[in-house]
């Protein structure tokens, strides 16, 4: 955040959502399963989820102490998990449409997710936006947990008007951007 790619304006939102390890779970599964954004009023449209065979990027994996455990790879097929009423998580390399209504319109944002973020206790995901999308960025949702038990939820994005056309109106974008951002904190925390 600290260094946005040139052009790009950064913003961070956070808001605790509660207390303890379940709470946790319970959010993280929320936000890997879409549910962040369908409970901010967007209408979500999973369009494409890679199979097991194509490659992908795997990270590298830490310890609770936050030393490397397993290095980064590529190729490994990813480990299909879901939720315990067999709702499947968000993996890298799937794409959506988001729905959304503003200033009286519908608008269609194309997203795909760039980033799993799976760490003792900070999990959560990121996507970048495709064509069609009002704006060129990337967004992160991440669910984490403090030392004291309480659960956060972080919304990080950089971004820019993705056209000429959406240039004209970045004021309204960015007023937007700042409104689904408390949505989303809203989401989680049963506003």
């Amino acid at each position: 955040m600290t260094y946005p790619p040139e052009g790009f304006t950064p913003a961070e939102s956070r808001a605790r959502i509660g207390h303890g390890d379940q709470r946790f779970e319970t959010a993280v599964m929320q936000a890997l399963t879409w549910q962040i954004q369908e409970r901010s009023g967007m209408g979500v449209h999973v369009e494409d989820t890679p199979e097991d065979d194509e490659v992908r990027y795997n990270p590298v994996t830490f310890d609770e102490n936050g030393v490397p455990v397993v290095p980064a790879s590529i190729g490994t097929p990813r480990v299909e998990r879901t939720t315990p009423d067999g709702t499947p998580l968000l993996t890298a390399g799937t794409t959506a449409t988001l729905t959304m209504h503003a200033f009286g319109q519908t608008v269609q944002a194309p997203v795909r997710v760039v980033a799993i973020i799976d760490e003792r206790d900070r999990k959560g995901f990121a996507y970048g936006t495709l064509e069609g999308h009002p704006l060129s960025g990337e967004e992160s949702f991440v669910v984490e947990r403090t030392p004291d038990g309480s659960v956060w939820l972080q919304v990080r994005q950089f971004s820019q008007p993705a056209s000429r056309k959406w240039r004209f109106v970045a004021p309204l974008l960015r007023r937007q951007q700042r409104v689904m951002a408390e949505k989303y904190l809203a989401a989680l925390r049963g506003d």
